[in-house]
């Protein structure tokens, strides 16, 4: 699905590419500028990005924002700075652009969970159904979707369709048993999940929210039930950042990837920002995808146009079509 023009994934390993010697006394921030305006490149960041990219982004974003730039921009080369189903999506959209991401092992356990074959048969069980996938899924969940979603515009999505059509949700259940719930709907779910949001400790969180009682929990609605049950807020990344930039409370436990704080703290000054803590013996809910790309390996992408998104026409054609059913819908809502 994903290939790699030039340099293989092996060779990118073997030949050191992203161990390339980088002179320490250079400026990266200003050599990345400088290989925007040469190569008229933009760079694309979602919101759980190591500050330093987030800082040197054109756009920061979520997976809705992020597609709706991509299919926007007037950019010879896309740097997408996140998970390699992302850079798949802006490929879908821009076929005559490079896409080029700093690290093409960045990938998704929420779309790894979701295996396009045994999804392709589980869809054959239930012709009656219609497909709604969450954006975060691969380029070939995509295509035998017929609508994609993002968690900023699920629920309205969903809402926009008759009440008694049937529909299968991929491939969060968290997110689809969250949608279920506040459309009052019964879809059919897939059993996948992100590893980040399932680690949340809701013992760990009561304590928290015990040592600081004015603190609001806001949550991901990738995050499992028991979390959001206790939850002043659930939001896509976007709207959780919204949240705590125009409500008066002034503490928050966040419950999400903890690369949105830098953002939060950024947009809400003076404002106390708590990462909820995961249920495991570090105190740390940093997806390790995501944070495989760093500030070097974007220079090197940027400087070597390595490594690329390459498609397959026909399943980007395939994987186009709900994308931009997704748009359509969106736009048409308002979104």
């Amino acid at each position: 699905m994903v290939k790699e023009m030039l340099i293989t994934t092996n060779d990118i390993e073997e030949k050191g590419f992203y161990d390339a010697d980088i002179d320490p006394s250079l400026d990266l921030f200003a050599e990345i500028e400088r290989l925007k305006k040469e190569k008229n490149a933009i760079i694309l960041a979602h919101l759980y990005q190591e500050p330093d990219i987030q800082d040197i982004a054109d756009y920061i974003g979520d997976s809705l924002g992020l597609a709706q730039k991509a299919v926007k921009t007037d950019a010879d080369m896309i740097v997408f700075a996140g998970v390699h189903f992302m850079a798949e999506g802006a490929k879908i959209l821009n076929p005559s652009k490079k896409v080029v991401i700093p690290d093409l092992k960045a990938g998704c356990s929420l779309s790894e969970s979701c295996p396009p074959p045994l999804f392709k048969k589980f869809r054959e069980q239930h012709p009656d159904h219609i497909v709604i996938s969450y954006i975060n899924c691969s380029a070939g969940i995509k295509a035998l979707s017929d609508i994609i979603c993002t968690s900023s515009n699920a629920k309205a999505i969903v809402d926009s369709l008759p009440a008694d059509q049937k529909i299968i949700f991929a491939p969060d259940k968290n997110l689809g048993a969250w949608v279920n719930k506040v459309t009052g709907r019964d879809m059919l779910l897939w059993n996948g999940a992100c590893m980040v949001h399932e680690i949340f400790s809701v013992q760990k969180i009561t304590k928290l929210k015990m040592r600081h009682p004015n603190a609001k929990l806001i949550s991901h609605p990738e995050c499992e039930e028991p979390v959001l049950k206790i939850s002043d807020f659930i939001g896509s990344t976007t709207q959780l950042i919204a949240y705590t930039k125009n409500t008066p409370h002034q503490e928050f436990i966040v419950a999400t990837e903890a690369g949105i704080l830098h953002q939060m703290v950024k947009q809400a000054p003076g404002k106390t920002f708590i990462p909820a803590p995961p249920d495991n013996h570090c105190a740390c809910n940093d997806c390790p995808h995501m944070k495989r790309n760093t500030l070097e390996k974007v220079y090197l992408c940027m400087e070597y146009e390595q490594p690329e998104i390459i498609m397959d026409e026909d399943l980007r054609l395939a994987a186009k079509k709900p994308l931009d059913r997704m748009l359509e819908i969106s736009a048409q809502l308002g979104l």
